[in-house]
């Protein structure tokens, strides 16, 4: 793992240069997006999730960075780390290769992702990944977001999450097929565009054996949360 990482950072550092009057005209750039910092509230249970993810690197490569995260009952219930390799393929498009950790719940996954991130005819902002892992596993997901500007400031925001498994794991609970969808609409201001206060509401529904293993949990399987929340940017 971790020679694979460095190989992931050396390619990275490659250096890919254009010189004007002895300057480079492909500095290197940071992003960090806090997407989602928010707290969930529905059915008598409360909870913090986080969706951040952030990027180093030019225009054509980067290294990428996504963390998805939820805090529940006084302990870290899902944790999710991704290690990415970027490369533009088309404007407005990445094609990613790299790492994702399943940190939470436990036994921890790993798998190796393949993923192509960017922005589809009428900007919609899409995240597509398919990931291979041990034993024979496999998953994929598809995540699409679209914003709504109502004004300068106050921007609607549709969502929708799907997942996909190759076969069954008892152990983290999840079943083959489509184990869950997840949307959200979200309406925010942004005080400044780096900094932006939301509400809105969150759907989760599971499916097929996923859903057998929430029901053995005693789990939700259907649940509608309301939510408040921050997202920022530096």
């Amino acid at each position: 793992m971790k020679l694979y990482l460095l190989l992931l950072v050396s390619a990275l550092l490659i250096p890919t240069y254009s010189f004007a009057g002895g300057k480079t005209d492909d500095p290197l750039l940071t992003l960090l997006l806090v997407d989602q910092l928010e707290i969930r509230t529905g059915d008598g249970d409360n909870s913090l999730v986080l969706d951040a993810e952030g990027w180093l690197g030019k225009d054509l490569h980067k290294l990428w960075v996504k963390a998805e995260g939820e805090y529940l009952d006084d302990a870290v219930s899902e944790a999710e780390l991704q290690l990415l390799y970027s490369r533009a393929i088309a404007p407005f498009w990445d094609l990613q290769l790299g790492w994702r950790g399943d940190l939470r719940p436990t036994p921890n996954r790993d798998w190796l992702a393949f993923g192509l991130k960017g922005l589809a005819p009428y900007f919609f902002d899409i995240d597509a990944a398919l990931f291979i892992g041990e034993n024979g596993r496999s998953a994929a997901r598809l995540q699409a977001e679209y914003e709504i500007l109502l004004t300068q400031r106050l921007i609607l925001v549709p969502d929708i999450e799907f997942n996909l498994y190759g076969k069954d794991d008892p152990a983290t609970g999840i079943g083959s097929g489509l184990t869950n969808i997840e949307a959200g609409l979200r309406l925010r201001y942004e005080i400044r565009r780096e900094f932006a206060p939301y509400l809105g509401i969150n759907w989760n529904r599971a499916y097929g054996q996923t859903a057998d293993y929430a029901r053995a949990e005693g789990e939700e399987v259907d649940n509608l949360q309301l939510v408040f929340g921050l997202r920022t940017w530096f």
